[in-house]
């Protein structure tokens, strides 16, 4: 059962993958930044943001729910992803990095909404 945000390693993967995206975004040209950038890191950061924001909710209907928004922002930070790699904007070896961190966050966060209403305690 997760207490804290400390202990919930798929929420901190989420976030140093969106720490990740961030750096990467605020290094490319204005027009990348203010059209796909904006949306990427909003993307990615959403993955984050709603798995805190669902274990704060302390009811594990709310919980699942918003774990099911981080998988939706999680897929469409992969969109973006794939859009900034067609447009040049990452290098293939970092498009596959970044994928890669995806997919492990990805099952991390479906193991976490099966287990989510296993246990009514558990948020």
């Amino acid at each position: 059962m997760i207490q804290s945000l400390e202990e919930f390693k798929v929420y901190n993967l989420a976030i140093i993958l969106g720490e990740e995206v961030w750096k990467l975004v605020a290094a490319w040209n204005y027009f990348e930044r203010d059209t796909i950038g904006k949306q990427l890191v909003r993307a990615v950061d959403s993955v984050a943001a709603n798995l805190s924001e669902g274990l704060g909710r302390y009811h594990f209907k709310e919980t699942k729910n918003f774990a099911y928004y981080s998988r939706g922002s999680l897929f469409e930070t992969k969109t973006w992803l794939v859009k900034a790699h067609e447009r040049n904007l990452l290098t293939e070896l970092k498009f596959e990095l970044l994928t890669k961190d995806l997919d492990v966050i990805g099952k991390m966060l479906n193991s976490y909404i099966k287990s989510i209403g296993i246990n009514a305690s558990n948020p």
